[in-house]
């Protein structure tokens, strides 16, 4: 997405200390958090562009663009941040209804220089649920024919 029009926004352990905790829990490290110069991301950077961003009041700063947990998440994943985001589906996600959602918009990222680091971190995130889902992305390129 290099070139394109982006905007900053915030995203990373700093986002899954905001948000909606009724959908998700995120993080619990609220106070911990660096809000002077909170952790920061651009769209035009980022394979997800405006996807899960959404306005939320920042300690600080007042109303700014938030990545939701599962962006936040997903920007780690990205980025290679695997230790910040380990235990994601059990801590800051916990609820199996994101699977899927996280799993679909990994996918895009494969291909890329770091897939091998990604995959490896997502069998460990989640498991089995991973290798299916895998599996069925494989078989759906192939035409229905198992490799």
């Amino acid at each position: 997405m290099k070139g394109a029009v982006g905007m900053r926004y915030v995203s990373g352990l700093p986002a899954l200390n905001l948000g909606d905790r009724g959908v998700t829990p995120g993080d619990w490290h609220h106070s911990a958090m660096d809000w002077e110069h909170p952790f920061t991301l651009d769209t035009a950077d980022s394979p997800y562009g405006y996807w899960g961003i959404v306005d939320e009041r920042v300690p600080g700063h007042g109303l700014m663009p938030v990545a939701n947990h599962i962006r936040a998440c997903l920007d780690m994943i990205h980025l290679g941040y695997f230790g910040d985001v380990q235990g994601m589906r059990e801590d800051f996600l916990a609820d199996p209804a994101t699977d899927g959602v996280v799993m679909r918009q990994v996918w895009k990222l494969r291909g890329g220089r770091d897939w091998s680091a990604i995959d490896a971190f997502m069998g460990r995130e989640y498991s089995t649920r991973w290798l299916d889902y895998k599996q069925r992305q494989k078989t759906r390129t192939n035409g229905g024919e198992t490799a």
